[in-house]
This record gives C-alpha cells, sequence and structure tokens, in this order.
C-alpha cells in the first residue's frame, strides 16, 4: 500500500489552468517546460508524475554524425538541389499524406 507523503492543493483558473505548488515541484524535481503524465485511475483517483523525456535515437544520432563529418572533410560533394529533381520528387510524393504525431503501427515498429 502506497504511503502518503505530501498533500497539497492548487485552484483551477477561469481558463481551467493552475499552478503546481512549490512542494509538487520539488518532490517531482519539475523544472519550466517539463511534461507531466495525468493516470486517472477508476475509483476517480488522479496520478501525477513528471512525464519522462524520450531517449534520442542513437542510430539516428550516429547518422547525422555521420553526416557532419562527411560534410565537414568533403564539402565539395554538397551541391544544391536541381529543379528537374526537385519536381520530380514532389511529383512522387505528392499523394502521400503523412501525420507525423500518429504511433506506428505494430508491423510497421
Amino acid at each position: 500500500m502506497n504511503t502518503l507523503i505530501l498533500n497539497s492543493e492548487s485552484k483551477l483558473t477561469d481558463r481551467y489552468q493552475t499552478t503546481i505548488p512549490e512542494t509538487v515541484r520539488k518532490a517531482l524535481h519539475l523544472h519550466k517546460r517539463d511534461k507531466l503524465r495525468y493516470s486517472i485511475q477508476s475509483n476517480g483517483n488522479v496520478l501525477i508524475s513528471r512525464a519522462e523525456t524520450q531517449e534520442s535515437d542513437p542510430i539516428l544520432g550516429e547518422f547525422l554524425n555521420l553526416l557532419a563529418n562527411d560534410l565537414s572533410h568533403t564539402p565539395n560533394r554538397l551541391t544544391a538541389l536541381n529543379s528537374d529533381l526537385a519536381g520530380r520528387v514532389k511529383t512522387l510524393v505528392s499523394d502521400v499524406d503523412i501525420d507525423l504525431d500518429s504511433p506506428l503501427a505494430d508491423e510497421d515498429d
């Protein structure tokens, strides 16, 4: 059974906003721009926790490092995208609808 270690209140404004009390911010190690997670239980209780930040993708980081190193060592290989190729790419993706915020399907993981 969980033991209560802190009890605090805050009030909603007319715009449904509230200030997280200082004691709660300190207990959760919250800082400006941190995200919160609200977990609503079946009995109506709400648990508030600090949302963990997503880990950066190590593969993407390595790929970006590879590109950065390549550009710094061989900048002469960097060329502008010509209008013909840009038009071709635009044609190829014109009917593709992408929602970057939607989760991947199980088969895409």
